[in-house]
């Protein structure tokens, strides 16, 4: 596989680093999140007894049972080696930079290039009061968080401490770890190519609301669901995302249609 490997806990900007990464150097982005459904839906058909478990319960009782047994249905574990499939079975051109929690130094292969964010108790809890609200953030995320740290703590695995790193010094401090990788590529070469590849991450999303909808407990409707796509133009800097419903996002065949844009963005060719 040819991929660069990026865990760390919620809330350590594992989604934002790698999506500018890949946008500015032309890599396809792989975001373990999308996959959550997909995920369990695959450890149900293993019979993987705390998926099945999962199913079983309403949200309020999964709520009250001990963080434990809250984590456990969690798949963060079991998702490590279903993510690892998903990257086998992706091209392997260009360079894919994949992030997520389930991605854990135990899963990277040996010598693959990785590297693992760590940032202090308070400041994971407050970036998630940020992206949640105060007082909103699921206890797991905070848990799932002293548990990564901890094993990381344990690990010999790379790490980067980004406390006190702005989103571009993150960015520009994980660049350099993975610089000789970079430089060696392969990475898209052409407009067409790098559209192709945000057409990817943007398809990864419609198909998390989709695959959510389609479980028999869910409920809400797919067509009121609105999400904030990635503007596919040209501008390897850029950063503009468009609110959007998902039914209405443009359909298959995605080589075939024309790129989402961004208003006043555009794509030549």
């Amino acid at each position: 596989m040819n991929v660069l490997w990026l865990g760390g806990p919620p809330g350590s900007g594992k989604s934002t680093i790698a999506r500018r990464i890949a946008r500015r150097h032309g890599l396809r982005w792989y975001c373990s999140d999308p996959h959550t459904w997909d995920h369990r839906a695959r450890a149900v058909r293993a019979g993987v007894p705390a998926a099945l478990r999962f199913d079983a319960l309403s949200p309020e009782q999964r709520a009250a049972l001990p963080m434990p047994e809250q984590l456990a249905m969690a798949l963060n574990r079991e998702r490590g080696p279903l993510t690892v499939e998903d990257l086998a079975a992706l091209p392997r051109a260009p360079l894919i930079i994949a992030e997520g929690t389930p991605i854990t130094p135990d899963v990277v292969p040996s010598g693959a290039p990785a590297l693992f964010l760590t940032l202090s108790a308070d400041r994971r809890r407050e970036r998630l009061d940020r992206r949640h609200g105060p007082g909103s953030v699921p206890a797991r995320y905070l848990h799932l968080g002293q548990v990564i740290a901890d094993e990381l703590k344990e690990s010999d695995a790379p790490t980067l401490a980004v406390d006190d790193l702005s989103p571009d010094q993150a960015v520009a401090a994980v660049e350099a770890h993975f610089a000789r990788a970079l430089a060696r590529g392969p990475k898209a070469g052409t407009a067409a190519e790098r559209r192709a590849l945000l057409r990817y991450a943007n398809r990864a999303e419609v198909q998390r609301h989709t695959d959510f909808h389609a479980r028999p407990t869910s409920s809400g409707d797919l067509a009121s669901v609105r999400h904030a796509f990635l503007c596919e133009c040209d501008l390897p800097d850029c950063e503009a995302q468009v609110e959007l419903a998902v039914s209405d996002f443009p359909g298959p065949p995605d080589d075939g249609s024309s790129p989402f844009l961004a208003p006043g963005h555009r794509a030549c060719g």
